[in-house]
């Protein structure tokens, strides 16, 4: 079988680069893949078909894009690096009935910039920003029923994180309200060019057949933040902690976090990485109960 990303080499990604006269960018947290193997991975473990409309954040030279474009029946791709849409003309060229360019931040570029509603999101991404826009996306994407990502690995521990584990916290059960994990494999350093310095991981969640309301989605968020707002305490002490903060604060909560807790079934001496997803809605209509 052939090469699925002609770009996935280190000798076609320096001639990519040197031809337009760039370097890579380590504020940006550009590490460019140089696995042909990886990429096919890739898009096996995100399923892509003819019928799928994908989105893409982070293409760089476009390694990944163009085997995204072989799979898929369309791909937009967010990038904030201002020197890269000439190189992703050239390199994706021979796909440009279906490829669509979108210059700016990921977190900043809306849903209608984008000229379809993405059916699948699949993306090397910026590792600083890797967690913030999984979550992001599928809550402003609701189009969106899978994210295959390359993250670093310590961000996919917390993704997929088990109850009571060091790793489980509040952004495991806020992705966990959304999406269900589905699958991971581990991606070494020297598949990059430059290698970056952290393991990173590849990891898909799809979105849950049964999404929460957006009001009590929301509520379980706060709350799953509020149990977590330090973790060697009690959960009634980190709720006590939390909604004191001046960023958080919340005066009906502080005075209501014993009948809370008692409307949620959750006992005031349990701890936030012992809870489970249903405990957090239910933690989230006793939120919204206290504020009605």
């Amino acid at each position: 079988m052939g090469k699925l990303s002609y770009l996935a080499s280190v000798a076609e990604t320096r001639a990519v680069l040197e031809a337009h006269g760039l370097m890579t960018k380590k504020a940006l947290g550009q590490h460019f893949l140089i696995n042909d193997g990886i990429v096919q991975h890739i898009c096996d473990l995100a399923e892509l078909g003819p019928e799928d409309k994908v989105l893409e954040v982070g293409p760089g030279i476009g390694t990944l894009t163009v085997a995204l474009l072989q799979r898929a029946g369309q791909v937009a791709s967010i990038e904030m690096d201002t020197d890269l849409p000439a190189v992703l003309a050239e390199t994706c060229a021979e796909w440009a009935d279906r490829f669509t360019l979108i210059q700016g931040d990921a977190l900043a570029v809306s849903p209608d910039q984008v000229p379809f509603a993405p059916t699948k999101l699949a993306a090397n991404l910026p590792y600083a920003v890797a967690a913030t826009i999984v979550l992001d996306f599928f809550e402003r994407y609701e189009s969106l029923q899978s994210q295959t990502v390359m993250v670093q690995a310590e961000v996919a521990d917390r993704m997929c994180a088990k109850i009571g584990t060091k790793n489980y916290g509040a952004y495991t059960v806020k992705l966990g309200l959304l999406a269900e994990y589905h699958g991971r494999f581990a991606v070494s350093e020297g598949n990059f060019f430059p290698p970056p310095r952290v393991k990173s991981a590849v990891i898909r969640f799809d979105r849950r057949a049964e999404q929460l309301p957006e009001e009590l989605r929301h509520a379980a968020m706060v709350m799953a933040d509020a149990s977590f707002a330090n973790r060697r305490k009690t959960i009634a002490n980190s709720l006590k902690m939390y909604f004191s903060n001046p960023q958080t604060y919340d005066e009906r909560m502080l005075a209501s976090i014993p009948e809370t807790l008692e409307r949620a079934g959750v006992s005031a001496k349990a701890r936030g990485e012992s809870l489970e997803r249903e405990t957090f809605i239910e933690l989230g209509c006793a939120y919204l109960a206290m504020h009605e």
